[in-house]
């Protein structure tokens, strides 16, 4: 047992090791590679997530269509999608109860779970494409890869940290296609070996308080346990790929780094889909906020946030169409290259990614969480169709129902995901 006089100085470092664990992001998506199931060893291609948050939502009035079913109508927001109108589901009536309180909740658009109540929940708050991560494990370089303009950020670990996404254009492609220098691999490698020390030593110390503590003490030194044990996870994942070279690809980008919204979205679509095709990954978030700087779209004037609170005045109507239309336009662009794009023999690159686009807030003009907008593309789901969910009791379907039958299509074997009550009914 340790000694009480070396306590003080066991748990400083004790603390130390704790600050490396809790700094680094992935804590709980990095889970080693579990049992395939049998339609994943049969599938010739893996299945693919990618995950598309706004922050600002989109108008209810211009993103749902009127008529439910086939053959419906394309709302003006769904317009520019309407030429791949079979590869995509359109739903409404789902969103996440309990959940309110605006902009700060839309952080819950992929778990359904607030983050201040996470401990409450037996995953936390674990986003749906950190949970498919964990199943894909170290099959990738990257378990999953994280994308955001203007600050978002869509990705949380079950441990309830926000997972910070990447925003600078050349680091996500070098990092996907620039190999490590010899030199640098040996540094690596070395900082690696000197990590897993650390963290022996971390794990002993650890061991040891738990024996003096208390109950609660106890609790969190078993929490503080499981993050440990994921940054072990990650190191030696990060070492079998040390030795591998990246991919390479033909695709160069631009001399000039953009400067505006107009010119940046796409070429961070352009990122995700290679990130796919060269399975660098398997699954990629993205969060978009507020652009910096200018919006380059033309027509638009005035900011994003303000925008949404257009208090039904015409000229702010119009702005925020013009940038909501951007948007669904270039996931169009986005699917239809994906569509495009072969996987294998007998399927595209779509086929074998389910593409999930849509925002926590319902509607950002009264900070609205309910009626969320979403979208389902791809996957070798039955799309062509606007699914609406009946309200029973005064509350929506669960979106997390949607994000289950994502998650058992994926390969997960999990019958419960947030706050889900089944898997979502009529989706095949």
């Amino acid at each position: 047992m340790m000694a009480r006089d070396n306590l003080t100085i066991d748990r400083r470092r004790f603390l130390r090791g704790s600050g490396v664990a809790i700094a680094l992001p992935f804590l709980e998506s990095l889970a080693a590679p579990k049992r395939l199931s049998a339609t994943e060893k049969l599938a010739e291609t893996p299945m693919r997530m990618v995950c598309i948050g706004l922050e600002y939502g989109l108008q209810p009035a211009e993103f749902f269509p009127k008529a439910v079913g086939r053959n419906y109508e394309a709302s003006k927001l769904l317009a520019p999608l309407s030429a791949i109108q079979n590869d995509f589901t359109v739903f409404s009536g789902l969103d996440h109860a309990g959940v309110s309180g605006g902009h700060r909740a839309t952080h819950t658009f992929l778990s359904g779970i607030m983050s201040d109540q996470a401990k409450s929940h037996p995953e936390g708050n674990i986003t749906v494409d950190q949970k498919a991560a964990e199943f894909v494990g170290a099959k990738t370089r990257f378990p999953s890869m994280q994308l955001g303009l203007g600050g978002g950020g869509v990705s949380w670990t079950r441990n309830g940290v926000k997972i910070p996404p990447k925003t600078s254009l050349q680091s996500i492609f070098d990092e996907m296609f620039l190999d490590t220098p010899e030199s640098t691999k040996k540094q690596l490698s070395d900082s690696y070996k000197v990590d897993g020390s650390i963290l022996d030593l971390v794990m002993e110390d650890a061991a040891a308080l738990k024996k003096l503590g208390s109950q609660n003490d106890a609790e969190k030194l078993d929490e503080f346990f499981t993050s440990i044990r994921e940054v072990e996870k990650r190191i030696v994942q990060s070492s079998a790929w040390l030795e591998k070279s990246r991919p390479k690809t033909d695709y160069t980008l631009p001399g000039r780094m953009p400067d505006s919204f107009y010119e940046e979205v796409p070429l961070f679509y352009d990122m995700m889909k290679l990130a796919l095709q060269t399975d660098s990954t398997r699954v990629v978030s993205m969060g978009i906020n507020e652009w910096r700087g200018s919006s380059g779209l033309p027509g638009v004037t005035k900011g994003y946030h303000d925008l949404t609170h257009h208090g039904h005045d015409p000229t702010k109507l119009k702005q925020l169409s013009i940038i909501e239309t951007f948007h669904t336009a270039q996931l169009a662009r986005f699917l239809e290259s994906m569509k495009r794009t072969q996987a294998s023999e007998d399927a595209s690159l779509l086929d074998k990614t389910m593409v999930l686009f849509g925002s926590g807030m319902g509607n950002a003009s009264s900070h609205s969480t309910r009626n969320l907008p979403i979208i389902l593309a791809g996957g070798g789901f039955e799309h062509g169709e606007h699914k609406t969910y009946t309200a029973s009791n005064g509350e929506d379907t669960p979106a997390c129902n949607l994000f289950l039958s994502m998650l058992q299509r994926f390969g997960v074997e999990s019958d419960q995901f947030g706050t889900s009550t089944g898997t979502l009914e009529g989706l095949n």
